[in-house]
């Protein structure tokens, strides 16, 4: 079943009373659980598959309501995605403090529970509304997968569907036979232990295979077009370049993050180049799109444009006097920081869209190098302003998945918008409240919540202090031969439909090979299956991947509940 022909087979109303209700307790239940798992973690699981059920479960199993439908369900799902996304940005609060303690931040940054509110609820809120006119361009025109936010329509859909027509209709069996498999997959690996989650080849460079489900299920999605590209990325990062870098004094040992360190300058070039390059090539595609988006032209299902400009007003001046006010970081600094975050999340709507993954810390950094030549020296400007971009980037991202689970199930993306609008301060209060309880229980660092994306920001923040002669050699090199290739890739696949994307080969380049081994792997299964039986392959694929994606991260997050509460497993 194709998405289109599935797109209008959800009817019903969606933004009730009681959908918000159920999708604002989800959302503080997934905002409140969010920050441990990625503080531990290093990384989120799914949150679109694990809000569409937990919002089942209350809509239908618990609540019983009458005349529930898919998308209600949906409201649910998308309020649970943007609490969680803002949530996720707990991790620059973790590198704020990993700073402090090193003292590296003088005078010290603390920002207190309501200083922690307004900075992520005005930063959410401005990446929600940005996001707003570029939904018709990736979703409608582009038909990007997102394959996040379609494997949770999906999920929606079957569920919704296996309701009516009972447990045995084919779909639901799959979904429910790759979340059994996924779930029982964690079980053995992360809470019994019974054999390691990952198996190393080469331990320093992370090569290996991580026995993740959830992996395979996304690159089944994806596709083997994108995972190819992927494995092109994989292979020139972690097995052509270490011995070259090592041998030619660029990198001083051949271990992963010394050839991360390197290789994150020609893995952005390829993303910034290939992406903003791919919106100049259909620059009237763009133009129709914000045309149609002008006063009465405006469909009533689209979110009013003239809201998008207003709100995104009012919103920059409140971050910009929120970062004035809390961290001493001028005004004039904050709005270029808003300018430089539009690019930026262009990029990472396109690199999401195709490969999954959000290149959040790879252009986090970039920015991170712009600031440090914008007020050399200056850490705070450095980490507020870099974390601002990110923030903004983040929260887009989680709106255009939810956008794709609508296109799904015909939802409408005024409500879907609003839905988000209303859980982004959900979320935000959630982490400003949380945050703080997980540092003081656990601690921040390597005797506690390690988080490995802070280490990485507060490590690269202090590294930069030392000016840009800091940065390994070789690298801005390298960020020129990325973005040169990135420009002749997407001009290659204006004619060429298999030219690798750049997109993809970029986030590549920047994954552990242990984790893309196995999302590879997935790729290849979806073109094996489509070879041999194309019409089950059509039928059962989607249901399928969704429940690997799921098993894996609906454990994930009931693990940071039960942790946030004491009980760790």
């Amino acid at each position: 079943m194709t998405q289109t022909q599935n797109a209008t087979t959800a009817t019903g109303p969606e933004l009730t009373g009681r959908s918000i209700a159920v999708g604002l307790v989800v959302a503080l239940v997934i905002g409140s659980a969010y920050p441990y798992c990625v503080l531990k973690l290093g990384f989120g699981p799914n949150l679109s598959v694990v809000s569409a059920f937990f919002g089942f479960i209350a809509l239908v199993l618990i609540l019983r309501a009458a005349g529930t439908n898919a998308r209600e369900n949906n409201i649910v799902q998308t309020m649970g995605t943007s609490a969680g996304q803002t949530s996720f940005m707990c991790v620059l609060l973790a590198a704020f403090d990993m700073l402090n303690e090193k003292g590296v931040l003088s005078p010290p940054i603390h920002l207190g529970m309501w200083q922690i509110f307004f900075w992520l609820c005005s930063a959410s809120l401005l990446g929600i509304l940005l996001a707003v006119p570029m939904r018709r361009h990736y979703i409608d025109e582009e038909n990007l997968t997102y394959a996040d936010g379609l494997a949770a329509g999906e999920t929606i859909r079957v569920l919704h569907e296996g309701r009516e027509k009972g447990a045995s209709a084919g779909p639901v069996k799959a979904l429910g036979l790759g979340s059994l498999a996924s779930g029982t997959l964690m079980i053995l690996t992360s809470f019994l232990k019974v054999f390691p989650d990952t198996l190393f080849l080469m331990q320093p460079m992370n090569i290996g295979f991580n026995w993740s489900l959830l992996s395979f299920g996304s690159g089944l999605l994806v596709g083997f077009r994108i995972c190819f590209a992927m494995a092109i990325g994989m292979f020139v990062s972690w097995f052509l370049l270490p011995s070259y870098l090592v041998h030619h004094g660029m990198i001083p040992e051949m271990t992963f993050p010394m050839t991360l360190r390197w290789v994150m300058w020609p893995a952005t070039g390829l993303m910034v180049a290939g992406g903003l390059m791919s919106l100049a090539l259909k620059w009237n595609l763009i133009v129709k799109t914000f045309r149609g988006l002008r006063g009465s032209k405006i469909d009533h299902r689209d979110f009013p444009m003239r809201w998008v400009v207003v709100g995104s007003i009012v919103m920059t001046v409140v971050v910009c006097l929120v970062q004035y006010f809390s961290m001493g970081i001028p005004v004039w600094l904050s709005f270029i920081a808003v300018l430089l975050s539009l690019p930026l999340m262009l990029v990472g709507l396109r690199v999401l869209g195709e490969t999954n993954w959000g290149p959040i810390s790879a252009m986090s950094n970039m920015m991170q190098a712009v600031f440090a030549f914008i007020s050399p020296g200056n850490v705070p400007v450095n980490m507020s302003s870099s974390g601002l971009t990110g923030t903004i980037a983040v929260t887009s991202e989680a709106l255009m998945q939810d956008f794709k689970a609508g296109q799904l199930l015909g939802s409408n993306s005024r409500n879907l918008t609003i839905a988000q609008l209303i859980a982004a301060p959900v979320g935000s209060m959630a982490t400003a409240v949380v945050y703080p309880l997980l540092r003081d229980k656990f601690g921040i660092g390597p005797q506690g919540l390690s988080s490995p994306i802070s280490v990485k920001w507060a490590g690269f923040a202090e590294l930069l202090t030392k000016g840009l002669n800091a940065l390994p050699p070789g690298c801005l090199v390298g960020l020129g031969i990325g973005i040169a290739v990135g420009i002749v890739l997407t001009f290659l696949a204006e004619k060429y439909e298999l030219t690798p994307s750049p997109a993809a080969i970029g986030i590549g380049m920047l994954l552990p090979a242990s984790v893309l081994m196995v999302f590879i792997l997935g790729g290849v299964g979806q073109l094996v299956w489509s070879r041999v039986s194309e019409k089950s392959e059509g039928d059962y694929r989607i249901p399928l991947a969704s429940g690997l994606i799921a098993g894996e991260a609906i454990l994930a997050v009931v693990q940071a509940i039960l942790a946030a509460a004491g009980i760790n497993l």
